[in-house]
């Protein structure tokens, strides 16, 4: 979980709020002018970490990338390690949301939830450069620091558990010979592994392919689900 930062001596720049009448609505402005401020420093984190690097990145350069003033930095996040993992929380929950958003859609079909799902780790929101080179950046430092394990552990586990329950369903369905829990793993590191070439550019690998090597795996492991599509 973050911590709150506590208050500070100085109050924080704030673009001037319309006038209201009672103050509950201008309280509310003031939240919401902070939450921007949050959103726009976490952005020109991303953007800083997919240009420079973990190591490399500083509040400077993030306060220079959302074109805010380095005290307005220090005031929502009292240090870099802060600022990053709120950076990492907030792309954990949008990857979440995202991919429970297209298992809902999906309907109740098994079949088209676990498209949905794969499909949708290569729509463009998520998957860019930008994001991906900032998830690498992380992936980088997680096994020495404990915080970023924390968490991202659980929401990976959500997802692998939605995974699985879905390949078991299909196979149970279709009367397939694997075993569930290691299909869900292999097309887990599969996706994983093209997010990184797409990430590399390497192999002229693009979303439109990376997704079509995904479908090809669905395919063959649930032939009776999905039909293999044409090159």
């Amino acid at each position: 979980m973050l911590e709150t930062s506590p208050p500070m001596k100085t109050p924080e720049p704030e673009e001037p709020q319309p006038a209201a009448r009672k103050g509950e609505p201008e309280k509310r402005g003031r939240k919401q002018s902070k939450e921007v401020r949050r959103l726009q420093l976490i952005e020109a984190t991303i953007d800083s970490l997919a240009k420079r690097g973990y190591s490399e990145t500083t509040m400077a350069d993030v306060a220079d990338g959302a074109g805010l003033s380095r005290g307005i930095v220090n005031f929502h996040f009292e240090s870099k390690e802060k600022l990053l993992v709120a950076t990492l929380q907030f792309m954990a929950d949008e990857y979440a949301a995202h991919w429970r958003a297209a298992l809902h859609k999906a309907g109740d079909d098994p079949a088209r939830q676990l498209a949905a799902v794969v499909a949708a780790d290569f729509e463009r929101s998520i998957c860019n450069k930008r994001k991906l080179a900032a998830w690498c950046a992380f992936w980088g430092e997680a096994k020495s620091r404990p915080t970023y394990q924390a968490l991202c552990g659980a929401r990976d586990a959500a997802y692998q558990s939605v995974i699985v329950d879905l390949c078991r369903t299909l196979k149970e369905d279709g009367g397939y010979a694997f075993e569930p829990q290691g299909t869900a793993l292999a097309l887990s590191a599969m996706l994983e592994g093209l997010w990184l070439r797409l990430m590399m550019g390497t192999e002229d690998v693009t979303r439109e392919s990376a997704l079509q090597a995904a479908n090809e795996f669905l395919a063959l492991a649930f032939p009776r689900h999905y039909a293999r599509q044409a090159t």
